[in-house]
């Protein structure tokens, strides 16, 4: 369908109502936990005043006794936003129906008084009450179940989607459909049109053939915010000045990498350049964040293993009793800048798993895998010896998971880009762990690098502490294990 000029002479700028304060946005995850924020206050101020009914002046008389209300109040929705975080309830991707979401809500609620608990027992000066905990645990529960029903409700709303206008309708424009298929991947966004530049096939039905010259008019028309250059071959007619007066404009201009990176959580690895690698931001491994990671693993590691005693005790046992075979299994894998280093895991197959020392790739419902062994893997507890390898350095505790030797010499000869995973540590968990399934062919382990790559690029403390908050989730509704 073909639009002229003159049809759009007339097109005035529209103004929209959006909210911007985050590069023109307030991320719906944000406003999220601001609502859940404000209903968590309330239920502290709300058990107060029922707990103490009848006093002349209620605050005042809980100030007088046990301190000042508001740092109480904070630290417990501080504590109830790390929770509801831990167990998957701040993801855009959620697909989990409302019943769903309640069950996790009370998991949630479950995980935040054994914290608060601990909290007020390091820390007497904060504690607040057994009574006064529990009313504000089931205040907090009606307060956040009602909230999460209006935001499920109201999230695939149009106002809170981004407008984008897509300049391209060729190949590399249909990866944004072939990427982002289900309807919870375009909750974040609208693509109000595809326009189809000079040189693109047809790979994008029902788009619009436009001079670039209108590209401005016609993006005012449809009150775009973000446009997304798509085009096959950027030599022929790339708008450059058309470009550059939206973005004058206040509109986003965003390149189709960036903008699937960004939506997917996932690096394009078919459509990746090295330029592409080489000058995008990120890729970091300045001495703070190398220092702040090593404390991290540190620290971690050490927790798991003490807190763990016990269950590795019993697992030791079991596995030992189960076939009288070793406790531990050991393996080759390639850890960072390719160097190579051994493994150590509790043992969840038999003993001769692979004859004649072929590597073989694991398999859904994998015959190898003992009794005991299925019941560790789908708790994760044949994972509890690999802090030893992130005591010993070999290791971090998130990063890419560490591949066998053979495996990676034929997935670099099959994947590009592959041997780019290798720039950071291995991980017990990582990205691709919590965003994809256990892999077990050429296919899932390009899926997985993608994934891989868009850590290697973010790696923080901060996307580390996500990445673990979302591993709890996996174990405890048993997500993707195998």
């Amino acid at each position: 369908m073909a639009i002229s000029a003159d049809g759009l002479a007339d097109v005035s700028a529209q103004r929209f109502v959006s909210v911007r304060v985050f590069d023109q946005h307030i991320h719906r995850l944000a406003l999220l936990a601001l609502a859940e924020s404000a209903a968590i206050v309330a239920s502290v101020y709300a058990a107060i005043l029922v707990r103490f009914h009848g006093f002349s002046s209620t605050f005042a008389a809980f100030e007088s006794t046990t301190g000042t209300i508001w740092p109480r109040a904070a630290l417990v929705t501080g504590v109830f936003l790390l929770s509801l975080a831990a167990l998957g309830l701040y993801q855009l991707h959620h697909r989990a129906r409302f019943t769903g979401v309640l069950v996790r809500l009370l998991l949630a609620l479950g995980l935040a008084q054994g914290l608060l608990a601990f909290i007020f027992y390091a820390l007497p000066p904060f504690f607040i009450g057994r009574g006064v905990t529990f009313l504000i645990a089931a205040f907090s529960f009606g307060g956040l179940a009602l909230t999460r029903f209006v935001f499920l409700s109201v999230v695939d709303e149009e106002v809170f989607k981004r407008r984008l206008l897509v300049w391209g309708a060729g190949a590399r424009a249909a990866f944004i459909g072939n990427r982002l298929r289900r309807r919870t991947d375009h909750r974040g966004f609208r693509i109000v049109t595809y326009l189809r530049a000079p040189g693109d096939d047809n790979s994008v039905p029902h788009a619009q053939s436009v001079h670039p010259s209108v590209l401005l008019r016609l993006a005012l028309r449809h009150r775009v915010e973000e446009i997304v250059v798509a085009m096959d071959d950027r030599r022929s007619g790339f708008p450059t000045a058309e470009l550059l007066e939206c973005r004058l404009r206040g509109m986003r201009v965003t390149d189709l990498m960036t903008f699937l990176e960004r939506e997917s959580g996932r690096v394009c690895v078919e459509l990746v350049h090295p330029s592409w690698l080489i000058f995008s931001s990120g890729f970091r491994c300045d001495f703070f964040r190398l220092t702040t990671k090593r404390m991290f693993d540190i620290g971690v590691s050490l927790g798991i293993l003490l807190l763990t005693l016990p269950v590795s005790v019993l697992t030791a046992l079991a596995v030992r009793l189960e076939d009288g075979g070793p406790v531990f299994y050991r393996q080759v894998r390639v850890g960072q800048n390719g160097r190579r280093f051994t493994i150590f895991k509790f043992r969840s197959m038999c003993v001769d798993a692979e004859e004649r020392g072929q590597a073989r790739w694991a398999a859904p419902g994998d015959p190898r895998i003992t009794r005991v062994g299925r019941i560790i893997r789908r708790l994760r507890i044949d994972e509890i010896p690999q802090a030893f390898n992130v005591l010993f350095g070999e290791m971090s505790f998130v990063g890419p998971r560490p591949e066998r030797p053979e495996f990676v010499e034929q997935l670099a000869k099959a994947i590009p880009f592959y041997p780019q995973r290798h720039f950071v540590k291995p991980g017990v968990t990582g990205w691709a762990q919590v965003r994809y399934s256990y892999g077990s062919s050429e296919k899932d382990a390009q899926e997985k690098l993608e994934y891989d790559l868009y850590y290697v690029k973010h790696h923080s403390l901060a996307f580390d502490l996500m990445v673990l908050l979302h591993t709890v989730e996996i174990v405890l509704f048993r997500i993707g294990a195998r």
